[in-house]
């Protein structure tokens, strides 16, 4: 791992009622064996009655309009207000539990290497999650680590920049080189940034070691939502299907990989799945048409309905 002395970490995250699961985030960034002296909230006008002023020593509070959230923007204006000589910063989601006491420190160790820029890591399913959603950690989510250059594109396509900011770290230097997070996106905005600093000639490391619990049991309205912003971020992102490749052919691998799953550990949840495919898929192509499509209808499509209201 980077010498502390010349590694200075800010960990970032986003909120919007936490709730009852707070405490035990908090817990679970306290328990590291290297916590974080720096933190970061930046919360979207909580209403739940989050206690945020019991936070660790030298973390500090930004409370935003809920209006005003973007997943890019709000991550941008988090960049502002780091304390100055950060050098690498911890992205996380409210719902994601660290997984161990050395899930930071296995997180960073990846900065070893002077030509990683970001790397993210491993998301473990909530002891309640459903066999869809344990199937979905796992298979985006291997136990094996790996380190991807644009070298790897022909063969991965876009999975090469796949990256979720639920549990990433960014060196700093280099996430402003590329213009750091994109100002206006309905989601994506890891494998955005992800995708500019492969191009950019950088790397990114996947770090198995480093755990957290992660999971969501989606309804089918849900699926069928997420995946219809899925669509819009490709939809008005054509850069990054040219650069990488589309999205089909990983689609069909999960797909292939679910029902597998399913067929050895819940064969009874298979109908469900293959509704659930038809949802997701009826939602992505939905999205990548979103230009023909009237605001309101996009509204209702969208999961994410507030980014919406500045179109």
């Amino acid at each position: 791992m980077l010498d502390s002395t010349l590694q200075r970490v800010c960990l970032i995250v986003p909120t919007h009622n936490p709730g009852p699961l707070w405490p035990q985030w908090l817990a679970a960034v306290q328990a590291q064996q290297q916590p974080p002296v720096q933190g970061l909230v930046v919360d979207s006008s909580s209403t739940d009655g989050t206690n945020f002023a019991a936070l660790p020593a030298a973390w500090q509070c930004l409370r935003i309009a809920a209006a005003s959230f973007n997943h890019g923007g709000t991550r941008t204006l988090a960049l502002q207000h780091v304390p100055p000589g950060t050098n690498v910063v911890v992205f996380m989601t409210q719902d994601a539990l660290l997984a161990a006491p050395n899930a930071l420190q296995a997180l960073l160790s990846a900065f070893d290497d002077p030509t990683v820029a970001c790397a993210y890591g491993r998301q473990l399913p909530h002891a309640n999650a459903t066999p869809l959603a344990a199937h979905a950690r796992g298979f985006n989510y291997p136990a094996t680590s790996r380190t991807l250059s644009m070298a790897n594109q022909p063969q991965l396509g876009l999975k090469t920049c796949f990256l979720s900011n639920s549990f990433a770290a960014y060196r700093v230097a280099d996430l402003q080189a590329v213009g750091g997070f994109p100002a206006d996106v309905i989601l994506g905005e890891d494998m955005s940034v992800a995708a500019r600093l492969l191009m950019a000639g950088k790397r990114v490391a996947y770090v198995a070691e480093a755990c957290a619990h992660h999971s969501h049991n989606y309804t089918l309205a849900q699926e069928f939502r997420r995946y219809f912003d899925t669509g819009v971020f490709h939809a008005r992102s054509p850069w990054l299907l040219q650069a990488f490749g589309g999205a089909g052919g990983e689609g069909l691998r999960f797909v292939r990989s679910e029902l597998a799953y399913l067929w050895r550990h819940a064969p009874s949840w298979i109908p469900a799945a293959m509704v659930s495919t038809l949802a997701k898929w009826v939602g992505y192509k939905l999205g990548r048409l979103e230009a023909r499509l009237p605001l309101a209808f996009k509204r209702w499509c969208s999961m994410h309905r507030g980014y919406w209201l500045g179109v």
